[in-house]
This record gives C-alpha cells, sequence and structure tokens, in this order.
C-alpha cells in the first residue's frame, strides 16, 4: 500500500514544535506528512507571496489531504485559511482533516464551515491517523 501524502497547514510562528513532532512520526508505514520548509514570512497580499502560493500549490497536488493544526491564533491566519481554501479547490481537492492542540482553539473559518471535516479529538498519533482515516473531500 502506498503512503498517503499529507499536506500539513499550521501557524508557522506560534507551531512549529507540532510540525516536529508529525515529522518524527513520519515514519509511520501509512502516512507521509509533507512541509513546506520555508516559513512564509511575507505579507499574504503582497507582490512576494504569489511565488510562495505557486510552491505550495505544487506541494498540495502532490498530496491527498491537507491536515490542518489548529493553534490558539490559527483561525487568524490568512496564510492557513488561504491553504484551506485552495485545498478545496477542483484542481486539488484534498481531504481535510485537523487536530485542535487545545480543545478551545477555534477553527479556521475555511475549515469550520466543511461538515465533512475529520477532526482528531487531541494531538495524539493515534487519534491524528483516526482523523486522517477518516477525512473525505466531499464538501
Amino acid at each position: 500500500m502506498a503512503k498517503k501524502k499529507v499536506f500539513v497547514s499550521y501557524d508557522h510562528s506560534e507551531d512549529l514544535r507540532y510540525k516536529d513532532i508529525l515529522r518524527a512520526w513520519d515514519a509511520h508505514e501509512n502516512f507521509d506528512f509533507e512541509f513546506d520548509q520555508r516559513s512564509p514570512n511575507v505579507a499574504i497580499d503582497s507582490t512576494n507571496a504569489a511565488t510562495i502560493k505557486t510552491s505550495l500549490t505544487t506541494k498540495m497536488k502532490e498530496a491527498d489531504y491537507l491536515l490542518v493544526i489548529v493553534g490558539a491564533k490559527s483561525s487568524g491566519s490568512k496564510w492557513m485559511n488561504w491553504e484551506i481554501a485552495r485545498a478545496k479547490m477542483d484542481d486539488v481537492k484534498l481531504k481535510l482533516a485537523a487536530v485542535k492542540i487545545a480543545s478551545g482553539n477555534t477553527l479556521p473559518a475555511g475549515l469550520s464551515i466543511v461538515k465533512s471535516a475529520a477532526i482528531a479529538s487531541a494531538f495524539e498519533h493515534d487519534k491524528i491517523i483516526l482523523a486522517l482515516n477518516s477525512a473525505t473531500n466531499s464538501y
């Protein structure tokens, strides 16, 4: 069975350590977590953002899933909201899953309106894998 490719969306300034945990779990035989190694350090509406958007889109098109790490500030992240919106477009159409770092964290708007998004109840390996296995792209 081929590994399921997972594009991970997270707040680069706040939730980097959770990406690192996923990287450690990357050895799981069924999943291949994909990360963009560059933090978007430019405003999403700047002229320089186009290059980053192109790179992110390329990585998304190589993935099967979008896993959103929902931290305390994720709902306000323009980049994360863009990634979620882009993941739902017909030319990408990723299966959506999310994991809240804390139960009180608010889902980004683009994810909260998707009834079919699979939400892991805790940042634990088995719960994230279960959410990914339950994820669909029928939104």
